[in-house]
This record gives C-alpha cells, sequence and structure tokens, in this order.
C-alpha cells in the first residue's frame, strides 16, 4: 500500500506550490463529508462533469484532504489551456473519444496507478454533461469497470460551482469575484451484488446506473433540489458526444 505522502511526489508539489495559490485567490472550497474520502490505498473515485476546469478543480479539492489525484480524462482536455497544462505535468492520462484509436495504453497506466495505491478518478459520464440544467446524465461502464476488476472500492464524489470559474463549452476563466465551490464525498457505492459475476454488459450498466445515482443524490443536496426523474441520455436526444448543446 502506498502512503498517502508518497502519492505526493515532486512534480506535484512543484505544481501544487504555483497553482494552489492562484486557485485560492479565484475560489473557495466548502466539504461535505469530506471524511469520507479515503486517506490511503487504491480506489476509483466518481465525480459528476460540466465544464473543462472540473479536472482542475477536483484535483485541487482531493488535494488538500492529502492526496494526489490522477485522472482518466478525455484526450481534448489536454488541448484546453491551463487545463492540459496542468494534466500533462502530474501524469494523467488521456483517452480518445469514442471512434478514436483508443489502444490498451490508458488502461495499462490505470492498471499500475490501482496497483500502487493510488487515487484513480474516472468521470463515469465520460464528457461534460449534456443535460439542459447540468444534471449528471447517464453514465459509461469504464469506472465501474474497473472497481469490478480490479475489486476496488468506488467512491461518489459531486460539485458545484465550477461552472461560474468556467463556463460550460468555455476555456475562459472568470477570476472575479471569489467563488464558492462545494464538493461532496459519498460513501462507497454498494456494488457487492455484482463483485465475483462475470463482468458483462448487463452487470455494467445496472452497476452503472447505481453510480449515476449516487452521485446525482449528492449533486442534490448540493444544489438544495431535486433532478429530473429521468436522468439524460444524449441518445434518445439524437446527440452526439462532440460539440456543443445549448
Amino acid at each position: 500500500m502506498v502512503s498517502p505522502h508518497t502519492e505526493k511526489t515532486a512534480s506535484f508539489r512543484t505544481l501544487a506550490a504555483v497553482l494552489v495559490p492562484f486557485l485560492s485567490a479565484i475560489a473557495k472550497i466548502e466539504y461535505t463529508d469530506a471524511d469520507k474520502l479515503p486517506r490511503e490505498g487504491a480506489f476509483v473515485l466518481s465525480p459528476n462533469h460540466y465544464s473543462n476546469i472540473d479536472p482542475v478543480i477536483m484535483g485541487w479539492s482531493i488535494w488538500k484532504l492529502g492526496r494526489a489525484p490522477r485522472f482518466l480524462a478525455k484526450a481534448s482536455l489536454f488541448r484546453v489551456p491551463v487545463v492540459g497544462a496542468v494534466l500533462r505535468a502530474t501524469g494523467q492520462i488521456p483517452v480518445e473519444r469514442a471512434g478514436s484509436v483508443r489502444g490498451s495504453e490508458p488502461l495499462k497506466a490505470a492498471n499500475s496507478l490501482a496497483d500502487n495505491g493510488n487515487v484513480v478518478i474516472i468521470y463515469p459520464e465520460g464528457t461534460l454533461t449534456r443535460d439542459p440544467q447540468m444534471w449528471p446524465m447517464k453514465g459509461k461502464t469504464g469506472a465501474v469497470r474497473m472497481a469490478l476488476e480490479h475489486d476496488l472500492p468506488l467512491v461518489p464524489a459531486a460539485h458545484w460551482g465550477t461552472q461560474a470559474v468556467m463556463a460550460r463549452y468555455s476555456n475562459k476563466l472568470s477570476l472575479f469575484p471569489r467563488k464558492t465551490i462545494k464538493v461532496a464525498f459519498g460513501d462507497p457505492v454498494d456494488l457487492a451484488e455484482f463483485r465475483g459475476q462475470p463482468i458483462n454488459a448487463a452487470v455494467l450498466t445496472a452497476a452503472t446506473a447505481r453510480v449515476m445515482d449516487d452521485i446525482t443524490a449528492l449533486l442534490e443536496k448540493l444544489r438544495a433540489e431535486s433532478a429530473p426523474a429521468e436522468r439524460w441520455n444524449p441518445a434518445a436526444h439524437n446527440q452526439k458526444e462532440t460539440g456543443r448543446f445549448e
């Protein structure tokens, strides 16, 4: 098992010395149930996703709680100013969109991180939510697959407020006034009934729906409102994974 302290490599610490004061100047984080984030050992963390700056803010949140974040993130994020620089500097893992040549390297890199006791952050939506009100949409199965294949806890998370720092589909930062971002962590998703079963499409779909339910419940508390009864499914609205949908 890797100590949380050995996760924080020299590159992470150097980046944090530059980035954390800047982030602290433009935003503050209010935590809910921060004690539910495991302080050691490998696990999968699955947050909601609606702004290009989400990985930076979530990474900062986790860093403040003592862990060093590693992401499986869509490759296009690595081309976003500020966000891409941060992802590359800390050895994050780019994953190409559907329809691109994915290869096995992202999975190998994620497996290595898990084997070394690291936090592996996987956005189950795979891209910015297409829900018009920015509620979590239908999830993909990568986070669940990794949790089941490696017998890892899968911790749900939700945040609200990053859209005030960087609007959805935008690459421009809003620096003033200082924003408040709310971040909540949940108990590990109950995947007991799926563990030990053959990992097939039915298992992955059912388990992913449970993950999305837990993430949505966390976000409902942060927003103090109820999500739509039916989760947004881009395919049902003739939406592709790329492009802007506002």
